[in-house]
């Protein structure tokens, strides 16, 4: 008979464990075991919760998953106001606010501590003998809405605050501020699965992060990547901290996620120097920041100093110079892709944007110009999407003045003069004509770009020149360039001209699955490509594939698999192949056999997916397990043994949750299946 005691124990010291590595990861972003290590502590923990439900506890690290849908928001009052900052735009501005500090102060020394300025949402924590109770939204600064069940999804939230490396326990009551925020890489992958799915994207990692934490289904925001960074204390009873650094260092050793980039101060002159790194900077962090808060570390001074109506007279916000900029659309122009679609452009009074000159800003396709309404002659705010691509953001429709021009989508394309068709399942607008140069020079990009044919130096720039000039006309019209060619160009010289074609001749050694990439089949990415190398074996099986035997191909669906029968139907495709071989290409195979071990691990499973994928469509990757001898259902039940979880899983994750499944995130998932 087993003895319970001996289990709780087990429990209380695997659930000390995981939280020890929650803080190595979270707090102190060093973690010591591996993803895969840390996942079977977890599974652990979760089969013996499973089978001692006596022993589960609401701040074991087990209970981050949703909670029953709220109907409303109810009110949650903040103890100690959470003010707002002052702004400061100029070195002037902070120096002044020196003054009034030293003013105030008289002759008592102090110093600052300037931190990032996160561009999230403002969020309050109250722990209770260390366990996390309550969470609200800063509201009116008094009053916010409780996101209490949300913000206990946050997984670098800890449910329980731990002391570690001789940290003194937490106190009786606390209430911790901090900043919700999403980072720019998941803010992308969010909104391209909204898009995919037909819903509303979000405009800025801000917006997602609010729109997520405000969520009355919790599940919801479970499945959204969160983080937090707190930055400061509110209410404490039992305990005093002596400085505002204290402070942080405090919550750090508490477990909880504070941000590295801060700075202890000796005066502001080091405090605005500290800026102007934290701005050069910024375009290399994964998250936005917007500027630093420069705040007086002495807590006792804070006090001394107070507060003004609706903002403290201890800190303020040194902002960074706007990534975001007002100009106007002279025109709106249209691109031609490989693949024929057109794309409008807007072409923009150039204007600094976060210091760099923007000229143009995609508009995507007409729908979205319509959507915004975006007009030749409009005044628009424009800003760098991910600090890198300019977007226009919204149109300033009080500066019209009646002459701007509506944008319509030609009728011929701009390039070729041939007609331009939109096809009723698609948002895209299309030149048909396989000739067209603009359509010749994207297939060409693509042809030579690093993860194809990988051919240096023969970049936009060289591939407009040779289009242009008609040395090249068609993809294997590369591979006929002489040296002596290349130097009737500008730009080139002997030793470039020479680079080039050597760099060409040495293209012609490549694999199957980069020469299939690289022909640039409409939906064939390099994952595609690579699993019809692997199937197939060779270049002339998949030129004469039936659509049977691609649908059999685990990873490939109707859509891909119609796209390759089309592409190699087409004569003038094959003939282009037929060309490229002619020119010398020596083909091999690639060697990317599926280990038998990822078979073995496979064979036989019961496998459920829910949520949405970003590799594979839900189809394809029940193709892939099938194929490796897996079973798929569309239920979680005591028989199941995988569930794979994509964005916004439903009912099957939380059931498997409480079932002890083995679960997948699509990471996990990838390498499982070791393509």
């Amino acid at each position: 008979m087993e003895n319970l005691e001996t289990i709780r124990a087990k429990i209380e010291k695997l659930r000390e464990e995981i939280m020890y590595h929650n803080y190595r990861y979270y707090a102190l972003d060093s973690p010591v075991i591996s993803d895969q290590e840390y996942d079977a502590l977890f599974r652990e923990l979760q089969e013996l919760e499973k089978k001692y439900p006596q022993f589960v506890t609401p701040d074991s690290p087990t209970q981050k998953v949703g909670f029953p849908p709220l109907e409303e928001f109810k009110p949650f009052e903040h103890r100690i106001p959470m003010l707002s900052l002052e702004n400061a735009f100029t070195e002037e501005e902070v120096r002044n606010f020196d003054l009034r500090v030293k003013k105030q102060l008289g002759e008592a020394p102090y110093s600052y501590v300037v931190e990032p300025k996160m561009d999230g949402v403002a969020v309050e924590v109250t722990y209770e003998n260390g366990i996390l109770v309550g969470a609200g939204t800063r509201g009116d600064g008094r009053v916010g809405e409780d996101v209490t069940p949300n913000v206990k999804t946050i997984r670098s939230v800890p449910l329980k605050l731990v002391a570690f490396e001789g940290a003194p326990p937490p106190p009786r009551l606390i209430d911790i501020r901090g900043e919700v925020y999403m980072e720019k890489e998941d803010f992308e992958k969010l909104n391209k699965e909204q898009e995919r799915r037909g819903l509303q994207t979000f405009a800025n990692p801000r917006n997602a992060a609010a729109g997520s934490l405000r969520q009355l289904d919790s599940s919801v925001t479970a499945s959204r990547p969160l983080k937090v960074f707190f930055y400061g204390v509110g209410y404490v009873e039992g305990f005093s901290f002596h400085s505002h650094w204290e402070a942080l260092d405090t919550l750090r050793k508490w477990g909880l996620p504070v941000n590295s980039l801060r700075k202890l101060c000796r005066d502001i002159k080091e405090a605005i120097e500290y800026y102007h790194y934290l701005e050069a900077l910024r375009s290399e962090l994964p998250y936005e920041i917007d500027g630093v808060v420069i705040k007086v570390n002495e807590l006792e001074h804070q006090r001394k100093l107070g507060e003004k109506t609706r903002s403290p007279r201890w800190a303020i916000a040194f902002k960074f110079s706007a990534h975001k900029a007002v100009t106007r659309v002279i025109d709106i122009k249209v691109q031609v892709g490989r693949t024929g679609i057109l794309t409008p452009v807007a072409e923009l009074e150039p204007v600094n944007v976060g210091g760099v000159i923007v000229r143009h800003a995609t508009l995507h396709n007409y729908d979205e110009v319509m959507r915004k309404d975006v007009r030749i002659g409009d005044y628009v705010i424009v800003q760098r999407a991910g600090d890198v691509i300019p977007e226009i953001v919204e149109v300033i429709k009080d500066k019209r003045t009646g002459n701007e021009e509506t944008f319509i989508m030609p009728s011929k394309c701009p390039s070729c003069g041939s007609n331009v068709v939109k096809l009723p399942e698609e948002v895209a607008y299309r030149c048909i004509n396989q000739k067209c140069p603009a359509r010749i020079k994207g297939a060409i990009i693509h042809f030579a770009s690093r993860s194809a044919m990988d051919i240096e130096g023969l970049g936009e720039k060289t591939v407009n020149l040779l289009v242009d000039k008609g040395l090249v006309k068609s993809i294997p019209d590369i591979y006929a360039l002489k040296k002596e060619d290349l130097l009737k160009l500008p730009g080139f010289a002997e030793l470039s001209a020479k680079n080039l074609i050597n760099a060409i001749e040495k293209s012609k050694r490549t694999t199957l699955s980069r020469f299939i990439y690289a022909l640039g089949i409409p939906y064939v990415g390099e994952y595609t490509a690579g699993v019809l190398a692997e199937h197939f074996g060779s270049l002339d099986k998949i030129m004469n594939a039936s659509k049977d035997e691609l649908l059999q191909i685990p990873g490939v669906g109707e859509k891909v698999a119609e796209a390759v029968i089309a592409f190699f139907k087409n004569p003038e495709n094959r003939q282009m192949i037929e060309k490229l071989l002619e020119s010398g290409f020596i083909i091999s195979q690639d060697t990317r056999d599926v280990e038998s071990s990822v078979a073995d691990f496979w064979q036989g499973k019961t496998v459920v997916f829910t949520g949405a994928l970003d590799r594979f469509s839900r189809e394809e990757a029940a193709s892939i397990v099938k194929g490796l001898g897996a079973r798929v259902s569309n239920s979680v039940s005591k028989k199941t043994d995988v569930v794979v979880v994509g964005k916004n899983p439903g009912s099957k994750y939380r059931k498997a949750l409480d079932l002890g499944i083995t679960i997948m995130n699509e990471e996990d998932f990838l390498k499982m299946i070791k393509r």
